[in-house]
């Protein structure tokens, strides 16, 4: 399985309002990085709150919004009923990085975002995401 990446919409939000990322058809930029992810809508699911209990196995989990819709999920803001159940989620996005991440560091677009960077230079997408929220969260 690829690595997927989760990004809440209120964090998103508030990366494009001070330019720690770009986003433009899709794809989400991580700049002074050059990362890129291609972003489906999704949702993370927080709890199961009708009490029926769990029995879709969901929660702790993001979903892309088209995969719920195809279980028969219905979603409304931070909500999602789903036969009977019903779950409180919060609203994003699930990025899949674009190409692997040997292919990003050798990429001129990484040598071109990281040339006035400081620090250690980040080992894994892990590594590099790591780096990005402890400065932006």
């Amino acid at each position: 399985m690829e690595n997927r990446v989760f990004f809440p919409q209120a964090l998103l939000d508030q990366w494009l309002g001070n330019g720690a990322v770009e986003l433009d058809d899709g794809i989400l930029e991580i700049l002074g990085e050059g990362r890129r992810y291609r972003l489906a809508e999704a949702v993370r699911v927080l709890r199961e709150v009708s009490g029926v209990g769990d029995t879709h196995d969901l929660v702790g989990r993001a979903k892309t919004r088209a995969f719920l819709e195809q279980m028969g999920a219905e979603l409304v803001e931070g909500s999602m009923l789903l036969g009977e159940c019903a779950y409180d989620v919060e609203p994003g996005w699930v990025g899949v990085p674009v190409g692997t991440f040997a292919e990003h560091v050798g990429s001129a677009a990484r040598k071109e975002a990281r040339a006035d960077a400081f620090g250690p230079e980040p080992t894994t997408d892990e590594d590099l995401l790591a780096s990005f929220l402890s400065k932006h969260l």
